[in-house]
C-alpha cells in the first residue's frame, strides 16, 4: 500500500494531539495516510502498553487512517542509532509516502527530538540505494519522501507553515480524547502528568485556534521544515 502522508510519532498520541486535525483534512480529500509509533509509551505514567494499543487503534479508526503499526522501540531509551535508522526505513519503503509528519525537533520530552533526528535522517538514507533491506523476503526499492514537517507539541515553537484546519477540531479532540488514560478525566485516581489536566486538553484547542488566528482562519496546525519549500507560483501560498 503506497501512502501519501505517513505521521510518525515517538509515541502513541503524539500524533493526535499535534496533526490530527492536518491528517483529518487531508483524508477527507481522499489522502491516504498511515501512523507509525516508534514505542507503545511503556515508561508513561498513567495507563499501561497494553490500553495505550486499543486507545490507538481506536484513535486510528476515528482518523480514517490506512494503517497503523508499532516499531517497539524502548521508549526513553531509542536511540538514533543503525538498527532503529533501518526499522524506520523499512516503513518509509514499505509504504513510500511522499511526506512524513514527524516529532518537533525541540521539545519538553528527550524522546521528541530524538525521534524527530532519527525520523530526518532515515528519510535521506531511506533513499540510498547501497542500502539493502528486505521485508517479507524481498528486496525493498529505495524511496525518500519528497518533503519532511515538524510537528510542534509542548514547546512554543516557531512555525514555518501553518496548515488551515478550519473544521477539523472536533475530530482531531475526539481521535485525542479515546486516550481516555492519558488525558484530563475528573474521576481518574491516576497520578498527575503534564498532560493530564484539564488546562492541558483546553490548550490544544486555544493553541490551534490562535495560529488559525495568525493566518485568518478558524484554526490552524504548526510545523516546522527540515527543507526550502518550493512553490511552482506565489498564488500558491495563500
Amino acid at each position: 500500500m503506497k501512502l501519501d502522508i505517513l505521521a510518525i510519532g515517538a509515541h502513541p498520541d503524539d500524533v493526535e494531539m499535534s496533526c490530527g486535525a492536518t491528517l483529518a483534512k487531508e483524508i477527507s480529500r481522499g489522502k491516504k495516510v498511515g501512523i507509525l509509533d516508534l514505542t507503545r509509551g511503556e515508561l508513561g505514567t498513567r495507563g499501561t502498553p497494553e490500553i495505550r494499543e486499543k486507545e490507538a487503534a481506536a484513535a486510528a479508526e476515528i482518523l480514517g487512517v490506512e494503517v497503523r503499526e508499532n516499531l517497539q522501540l524502548d521508549d526513553g531509551f531509542f536511540n538514533d542509532d543503525k538498527d532503529s535508522q533501518l526499522a524506520v526505513i523499512e516503513i518509509i519503503r514499505k509504504y513510500q509516502p511522499e511526506i512524513i509528519l514527524a516529532n518537533a525537533v525541540d521539545d519538553r520530552h528527550i524522546d521528541h527530538g530524538r525521534a524527530a533526528e532519527l525520523v530526518r535522517n532515515a528519510c535521506f538514507l531511506s533513499g540510498l540505494r547501497k542500502i539493502e533491506t528486505v521485508l517479507d523476503g524481498n528486496d525493498q526499492k529505495p524511496w525518500r519522501p519528497k518533503q519532511l514537517y515538524h510537528y510542534i507539541q509542548w514547546k512554543e515553537l516557531t512555525p514555518d507553515i501553518v496548515f488551515d484546519v478550519s473544521g477539523f477540531m472536533e475530530v482531531k479532540m475526539k481521535a485525542v480524547m479515546a486516550y481516555k488514560s492519558q488525558f484530563y478525566d475528573k474521576n481518574s485516581k491516576e497520578p498527575e502528568t503534564p498532560i493530564s489536566s484539564k488546562n492541558a486538553t483546553d490548550s490544544l484547542r486555544y493553541r490551534n485556534q490562535n495560529l488559525g488566528r495568525l493566518i485568518g482562519t478558524e484554526a490552524g496546525e504548526g510545523f516546522t521544515k527540515s527543507r526550502i519549500l518550493a512553490v511552482s507560483s506565489v498564488f500558491d501560498l495563500i
